[in-house]
């Protein structure tokens, strides 16, 4: 039987996620434990992210892709380096639109 490692404060569903989810509230200058595909990452943190939310695992430019779960869901509206929060204040969702 398989067993899986539970113990990391945040994870990634396939390997091509440029985000994970975090597992609890995270505080800036934290250092994560972070399980992206096979791999287990340490992280450090930049800046909060609260239970739920996205945290970037990979560098990304203004205009590149967010992936999370496999699949594209945002595009970066600014640069975001890696242990940054990820949510509506630097990316844009490819999915729901704010009105102008």
């Amino acid at each position: 039987m398989n067993t899986v490692e539970i113990n990391v404060e945040a994870f990634t569903i396939d390997a091509a996620d440029t985000v994970a989810v975090a597992l609890l509230d995270i505080a800036a200058g934290a250092s994560v434990r972070v399980r992206v595909g096979s791999d287990l990452r340490q992280i450090s943190m930049r800046n909060a992210v609260p239970l739920g939310h996205k945290l970037a695992v990979t560098a990304m430019k203004k205009g590149s892709t967010v992936v999370k779960y496999g699949a594209a869901i945002a595009s970066a509206t600014h640069d975001i380096s890696v242990g940054e929060h990820v949510h509506v204040h630097n990316a844009e969702s490819n999915r729901a639109r704010r009105p102008a």
